[in-house]
């Protein structure tokens, strides 16, 4: 009988873990719903500042936009595709001072979730190079 009951304790317990993380994760991207963050840089002893990047957030709290700012102006652009309405990453479209789309950069999923594997593309399509990630605890 302690047994059953140690074992219902033990499953409570990890239920109302669960249930609060995923809560705390679903408050985390409801807080970046349609958010612009925009970052400025100032010099040493300068008094001015000068917008250095800005990020935007989608509906659904998913970054999908940087932009990379110099002194001349936009430096770079990233925009973010994403897997429907899961929070994985399937393109990144990376643009450059003009406007022109200088890479592409698509990725694999392993069944778990995480990356399994990055692809960068030339605009053209021809592919560029491939990165793999591996995962271990130490």
């Amino acid at each position: 009988m302690k047994r059953i009951a140690l074992l219902a304790a033990f499953f409570f317990f990890g239920f109302l873990c669960s249930t609060a993380w995923g809560q705390a994760k679903s408050s985390q991207s409801d807080a970046y719903k349609n958010l612009v963050i925009k970052e400025y840089k100032q010099k040493n002893g300068s008094k001015t500042s000068q917008l250095d990047q800005q990020t935007t957030y989608d509906a659904l709290g998913r970054k999908s936009e940087v932009i990379e700012y110099a002194s001349y102006g936009q430096k770079s652009r990233t925009v973010y595709e994403y897997d429907g309405n899961t929070f994985r990453i399937s393109r990144e479209i990376i643009y450059d001072d003009k406007g022109h789309v200088a890479r592409i950069r698509k990725y694999e999923y392993n069944s778990n979730g995480m990356k399994k594997k990055q692809y960068i593309y030339r605009p053209d399509g021809n592919l560029i190079s491939t990165k793999e990630f591996e995962y271990s605890h130490q």
